[in-house]
């Protein structure tokens, strides 16, 4: 579900209330526990095979295959690949976001139309000159951009991290765009800060040479292990400056799972 980008509405003791993709709805009416799934708007459930047939609309072989590759993604179709470096891409428009699945996949992380509008943009490209896609995309300071939509998470073009220049002295490091966004969510504005998004906690060494010129540095990373070493990495290289704001979500994954707990 971490893949697919499916938080939690609600979380009791073992049990992960969730809103189903498949049709929409206020409230949670589902939940996942003991590695199975129930709905009880339609009154039925199963295992990790039986969500991904669900939640795709496809058929048996194909929910095991997209289970036990990472590279599959489903769009509609199964069988295109994951873009990585031996694929081909063409980007065919890059314009304001206004796809509705896109707005709903947004929607469901909770984060702001507007703020999402300002900072991303929608793409339209084609992978290996055979099928067209869409997603919505941050841009690093590569060129390239960072894509996410409800079936795909990738980067189109070289991994760079993305610094946004306010010309303030401090600076907000994040490891994604949807944590940046949720933080300007939570916020209700845009604060007088400049901003570091990592896209990788892999390129956390990149991050380390811009940040030390600002005088206060405060880090938003995930509470798990890859963000316990990029933010000991920054405290061990910088010290005095760096801030560890995590304390203020410390019970949930990230700053996007924070948001929705609090909508």
């Amino acid at each position: 579900m971490r893949k697919l980008n499916i938080e939690a509405v609600e979380k009791k003791k073992d049990q992960f209330w969730f809103k189903p993709q498949w049709r929409e709805e206020r409230t949670a009416s589902a939940k996942c526990e003991n590695n199975l799934f129930y709905d009880f708007g339609e009154g039925f459930g199963g295992n990790a095979v039986d969500y991904v047939m669900k939640h795709f609309a496809i058929d048996f072989m194909q929910a095991v295959r997209w289970l036990r590759n990472e590279e599959v993604i489903f769009s509609f179709d199964p069988h295109i690949p994951k873009i990585s470096k031996s694929l081909n891409y063409s980007i065919l428009k890059i314009e304001k976001i206004r796809n509705k699945n896109l707005i709903s996949y947004l929607n469901v992380r909770g984060i702001n139309l507007e703020f999402a509008k300002q900072f991303c943009v929608e793409i339209n490209y084609v992978v290996n000159k055979e099928k067209q896609y869409y997603g919505i995309g941050f841009k690093n300071n590569n060129g390239g951009y960072e894509i996410r939509s409800q079936f795909f998470k990738g980067c189109l073009g070289k991994k760079e991290i993305t610094t946004i220049d306010n010309n303030c002295q401090m600076v907000s490091l994040f490891e994604s765009w949807s944590d940046f966004l949720s933080y300007l969510t939570l916020k209700k504005k845009v604060p007088d800060e400049n901003f570091i998004i990592l896209n990788s906690t892999s390129l956390i060494k990149k991050a380390l040479e811009p940040a030390r010129f600002y005088s206060e540095i405060k880090v938003f990373f995930d509470n798990d292990e890859a963000g316990d070493k990029a933010t000991n990495f920054l405290l061990n290289n910088i010290k005095d400056k760096v801030t560890d704001y995590r304390i203020h979500y410390k019970n949930y994954n990230d700053l996007n799972e924070y948001l929705l707990a609090r909508s």
